[in-house]
């Protein structure tokens, strides 16, 4: 579903990525992993169109897209959850929600029965201003958000940051039916070991900017990629 080829992006005069090659197919969870520094969201961002690359190819679905901005890459399938969440904190639950519509069809502005079903507490707080929900309610919020948009590529930036265990396991729960359905790539960047671990099906691990490791779950074990993060 989605290819990097010789990925590079630099902020000012100082090269963050270099080369980066990557793959996420449909219907697996990529994790990107690795310490703080190494290049993580600045990736992301790259992919999401929020910063643009410097160099190299980013194919989707077959297509070599050109440099585009966030708006263009959304348009092309792409939907980002950033760290931090980035909800409209005035906006109530449900107005948020709709900001997905941006990309539809009018036909298809409705929030699908779905959602309400992975998250009930946002049918539970629609009237509720997004910015007066807790840590964990605004990620169900953002993913929910992200869903909306019916994207070919999900990409969830540290979705576990800052949340309470039992909003993490479900959030796992989640990204586990999106998996199933098999029609969407999942791309998890993630510190937290053991999320990280039980989700993911490929795992690239960045080191200064570029992949240090690259190798499926079978044969992978946990000690092994431990100690490819800790080099």
């Amino acid at each position: 579903m989605l290819k990097t080829r010789g990925l590079t992006l630099h902020y000012g005069g100082s090269q963050i990525l270099h080369g980066i090659d990557i793959e996420a197919r449909a219907g697996v969870v990529t994790c990107i992993m690795g310490t703080n520094g190494v290049g993580k969201t600045s990736l992301l961002k790259a992919l999401a169109g929020t910063h643009p690359r410097s160099g190299g190819e980013v194919v989707l679905d077959g297509e070599a897209l050109p440099v585009l901005p966030a708006q263009g890459m959304a348009r092309r399938g792409l939907a980002v959850v950033p760290q931090g969440r980035m909800i409209f904190p005035l906006l109530t639950v449900t107005e948020n929600l709709q900001t997905g519509f941006a990309l539809l069809p009018k036909s298809e502005h409705r929030v699908p029965d779905e959602i309400y079903e992975l998250f009930p507490v946002l049918k539970d707080m629609g009237h509720r201003r997004g910015g007066d929900l807790s840590g964990g309610q605004q990620q169900q919020l953002a993913i929910a958000r992200a869903m909306i948009m019916r994207p070919k590529v999900l990409l969830l930036d540290e979705p576990t940051e800052g949340i309470q265990p039992n909003i993490i396991q479900q959030i796992g729960r989640v990204i586990d039916y999106l998996k199933a359905k098999g029609d969407m790539a999942i791309v998890l960047v993630e510190q937290y070991f053991d999320f990280a671990y039980g989700l993911g099906d490929h795992f690239y691990v960045l080191k200064r900017g570029e992949v240090a490791l690259s190798h499926g779950k079978d044969g992978l074990s946990r000690e092994a990629l431990q100690a490819a993060l800790s080099i």
